[in-house]
C-alpha cells in the first residue's frame, strides 16, 4: 500500500510538473515533448488504478499519434516566432479579458460545488467489481449506454474540426501552385512526351 501511494504521488507530481513546463516552455518543441512526458505519467496512474486500456489507448492514440503529429508538425513548419511576438502588446488587453472570465467562471464552479451526502458512503463501501467483466467490456458498456449521445456529439465535433482542417488547407491562394487533377487526367501523351531521333555520332 505504501508503495502504491509513492508510485502516485511520484506519477502525479511528474505529469503536474510536465503540464506546468507545457505553457512555461518557450520552444514550441519541448512543449510537444512535455506534453508527451504528462502523457506518459497520466496512463501510469491509470495502471495503478487498474484501468490497463484506458493507459493504452492513452500511450498509443494520444502519444502514438496526436503528441507525435504535433511534434513533427511545429518540427516542419518553421514558424518564426519572434515575429509573432511582436504583436504580443496589441492582443495583452483581450488576452487578459478573457483570463479574467474563465477565472471568474472557475471561482463560480469551485464555489458552486456540492458534495453530496451519499459520496462519503460510497467511498467507504464502493460496489464491488464483477470479476468476470473486464476493462474494456466495462467501459464500452458505460460509454455506448449511459453516454452514447455525448459520444456521437464528440465525433460530430470531431468531423466539423476535420472538415474545417481540410477548408482552411485548400482555400486559394495566390502564388501556391496547386493540383489540377482534371488537367492531369485529360493530358495526352503527344503533349507530354517528345521522342527525338538522333543519328549516332551527333548527339549533345
Amino acid at each position: 500500500m505504501i508503495v502504491q501511494a509513492l508510485a502516485f504521488y511520484l506519477f502525479a507530481g511528474i505529469a503536474i510538473a510536465a503540464s506546468v513546463m507545457v505553457i512555461a516552455s518557450r520552444n514550441p518543441v519541448h512543449s510537444v515533448l512535455f506534453l508527451i512526458m504528462a502523457f506518459f505519467n497520466s496512463a501510469a496512474l491509470f495502471v495503478l488504478l487498474g484501468a490497463e486500456f484506458l493507459a493504452m489507448v492513452l500511450i498509443v492514440v494520444y502519444v502514438g499519434a496526436v503528441a507525435v503529429l504535433f511534434l513533427f508538425v511545429v518540427m516542419m513548419l518553421d514558424v518564426n516566432f519572434a515575429k509573432l511576438r511582436e504583436g504580443f502588446q496589441n492582443y495583452l488587453p483581450i488576452g487578459g479579458l478573457i483570463g479574467l472570465i474563465l477565472l471568474v467562471e472557475l471561482i463560480f464552479v469551485v464555489g458552486a460545488w456540492i458534495v453530496v451526502p451519499e459520496a462519503d458512503l460510497v467511498a467507504r463501501n464502493p460496489v464491488p467489481a464483477d470479476p468476470e467483466i473486464t476493462n474494456t467490456e466495462a467501459l464500452g458498456r458505460i460509454l455506448y449506454t449511459d453516454y452514447v449521445y455525448l459520444f456521437q456529439v464528440s465525433g460530430l465535433i470531431l468531423l466539423v474540426a476535420m472538415i474545417g482542417a481540410i477548408v482552411l488547407t485548400l482555400r486559394q491562394r495566390s502564388g501556391v501552385r496547386r493540383q489540377n487533377v482534371e488537367h492531369q487526367l485529360a493530358r495526352r501523351r503527344e503533349d507530354s512526351v517528345a521522342i527525338a531521333r538522333v543519328d549516332t555520332g551527333k548527339g549533345v
